[in-house]
């Protein structure tokens, strides 16, 4: 016989050694009914870690479980209940995986601020019946694209604004040191090797050495750790690198300043690489590819 894979709604109250007066009883009476009855008990098989761990259903109340399971097959094709049923399952999805995952995007791991489900709810209900005075679908889509890079700007800038203003203030240092030229938009650098080969164009792809660093000195990146030349085209960068490289004769080894605005901005990148990072780097032009 086929193995049966499993579906959350089939399931019998026996594997959880917990009883429910909505749960139908067994009573076999021939081959069919036998079949039937094995059949619903080899489909749940480690149901119980389907519904924790996939479905986020605390089983202290699988008796709960079992009566929507019963009501949900008795339905049958019943497309009023089906509706709500899936209304349901629908709403559960939106409390237990959108919010999370939509604040997570908002505000990172601080977990005190929360996207509004009243709102989210709101609006995705409108935009399901179509019986919005606010705004269309096509305007909803257009104002979160444009909204969302502004809320995680100023999260991120509620929780950073310190290393933001460190950062700035290196960079203005950095701009009166001895020895520093400028590239534009911010962008810093220092010769330390003078190359004589060509200068890439912004569509080449270029071998390179470099070193990545903080103004705390915290190294986040190193192809000399790696052992091994980085290789891509250099407008495939952030765009500090594009202007470092498109200028940088073949041979050259740079200090290179990048400011935020240059670099990854607001992103949160990790422990290693917060956002609003000014970057530090020591890249060496190995060649054109």
């Amino acid at each position: 016989m086929k193995k049966f894979s499993i579906l959350a709604a089939v399931v019998l109250a026996a594997i959880m050694g917990s009883c429910t007066n909505s749960a139908p009883k067994a009573d076999m009476k021939n081959d069919v009914d036998t079949l039937s009855y094995s059949i619903g008990m080899a489909q749940s098989r480690g149901l119980k870690e389907y519904l924790t761990q996939r479905m986020g259903v605390d089983t202290t109340y699988i008796d709960e479980f079992i009566k929507g399971i019963v009501e949900g097959a008795n339905a049958g094709e019943n497309k009023k209940k089906a509706a709500y049923y899936a209304g349901l399952q629908m709403g559960q999805q939106i409390s237990t995986q959108w919010i999370p995952g939509i604040s997570y995007e908002m505000f990172g791991d601080d977990s005190v601020q929360t996207a509004s489900l009243q709102n989210l709810l709101a609006g995705f209900i409108d935009g399901s019946t179509g019986n919005s005075n606010i705004m269309n679908v096509e305007a909803a889509v257009s104002t979160a694209e444009t909204l969302m890079p502004i809320v995680k700007k100023k999260a991120m800038e509620a929780k950073f604004g310190d290393w933001k203003k460190q950062c700035e203030e290196y960079m203005a240092g950095v701009a009166k040191k001895e020895g520093i030229k400028e590239l534009g938009d911010g962008v810093y650098y220092e010769v330390l090797t003078e190359g004589t080969g060509a200068v890439p164009a912004d569509t080449n792809r270029v071998s390179v050495n470099y070193e990545g660093k903080l103004l705390n000195d915290t190294i986040f990146d190193s192809s000399y750790k790696r052992g091994e030349p980085a290789k891509f085209r250099c407008n495939q960068v952030i765009p500090g690198w594009t202007k470092a490289l498109t200028n940088m004769p073949v041979g050259s080894s740079w200090m290179v300043y990048i400011p935020q605005e240059q670099a990854y901005g607001s992103e949160n990148r990790g422990e290693k690489l917060p956002p609003f990072s000014c970057l530090i780097f020591k890249i060496d032009l190995l060649g054109i590819e």
